[in-house]
């Protein structure tokens, strides 16, 4: 009787100690999953609304911290600018239109420029000298007949009849020969400088051309700078109105950077959280096994003998034979039958 009850008191003091044992461990996880859940709130993205001298920003987000709006409003004096602007940027970009339909006739004008330099250069510098050479004998040609005819007629009426040439000929004769040698290399000289003249010529025309049509676009360059300088302040004057919304990204995102480590002590504490709530699990698992071993070992140990003479009765009788412990005498030692 005593182990059995040893045996109750020993199962009992094993539950409490593991009851024990697994609140701890269940007290462990609810810390831990507080402390995940404030690490989570430090980790969230938080942007903050800035108000500057241009404007303010407002944002949004979600429990998670996400940004799902964000928006910046300009000061009323930055909106009467931009007003002012855009009716000034909106005639200079008429202006600008104009000057682009032009465009075309400058690509018409420029166009011929460069057909005709490529007329001119359509020659090789011996093919424009030839050609500089025939022209000019073709012209001078009426003028040698005309003064041949004249020398003749001169010497004829001096008495001697006919020209000769060579050794002994007339002397006018061989002085109109010379002096059209000295015309002759003259013009050739003239030919070179023609040519040479005739290429630079090309090459000059389709320069015009490029800038024919390069002029242009520099109009709708020009007409175009007055937009570009108004516009460019009317969004100067925006971007300054959006610092109030850079700032307070930038605000929030240093404040994620903090965040990120709490975030990683979101995962550690998750991590011990679980830990804590299979330990708990763990032991309240234990303890049931435990106590349904301790009962058995002691319903088991109520039928063990207990000496030579006879045993313990069970609880519900013999159970082999399904009948009831009689006490009585065996022999001449006291016991019981069955």
């Amino acid at each position: 009787m005593g182990s059995t009850v040893g045996g109750i008191v020993g199962a009992a003091g094993s539950y409490f100690g593991g009851k024990r044992a697994a609140d701890a461990a269940r007290d462990a996880g609810v810390r831990q999953m507080q402390a995940a859940e404030k690490a989570f709130e430090a980790s969230k993205f938080k942007p903050v609304g800035i108000t500057t001298r241009f404007g303010q920003s407002a944002f949004e987000t979600d429990p998670y911290g996400r940004v799902t709006s964000a928006t910046y409003t300009a000061t009323p004096e930055v909106q009467r600018l931009q007003e002012q602007l855009s009716g000034m940027y909106g005639s200079s970009l008429g202006q600008a239109e104009r000057a682009m339909a032009m465009q075309p006739q400058y690509e018409q004008a420029g166009q011929g420029l460069f057909n005709l330099g490529q007329s001119y250069l359509a020659e090789s510098p011996d093919q424009a000298r030839q050609r500089y050479m025939q022209q000019q004998m073709d012209v001078l040609r009426p003028y040698d007949i005309e003064e041949e005819q004249r020398l003749a007629s001169s010497v004829f009426g001096r008495g001697r009849g006919g020209l000769s040439v060579g050794a002994g000929g007339q002397p006018e004769l061989q002085a109109l020969a010379e002096s059209r040698r000295r015309r002759d290399l003259q013009l050739a000289a003239g030919a070179d400088q023609a040519a040479q003249q005739q290429i630079s010529f090309g090459q000059g025309l389709l320069g015009g051309s490029a800038q024919t049509t390069g002029l242009g676009y520099g109009l709708q360059q020009q007409a175009l700078a007055p937009f570009q300088a108004q516009f460019g302040t009317a969004q100067g004057l925006d971007d300054a109105a959006k610092q109030s919304l850079q700032m307070g990204l930038g605000i929030g995102e240093a404040a994620s950077l903090a965040g990120a480590r709490a975030g990683e002590l979101y995962g550690n504490n998750m991590a011990r959280a679980n830990t804590s709530f299979q330990k708990q699990g763990n032991i309240r698992g234990g303890m049931l096994s435990g106590m349904g071993q301790s009962f058995g070992n002691m319903l088991g140990g109520m039928s063990m003998p207990t000496g030579s003479g006879g045993t313990m009765p069970g609880i519900m009788g013999n159970t082999a034979s399904g009948m009831p412990y009689q006490y009585g005498a065996r022999g001449t030692g006291g016991g019981y039958s069955t």
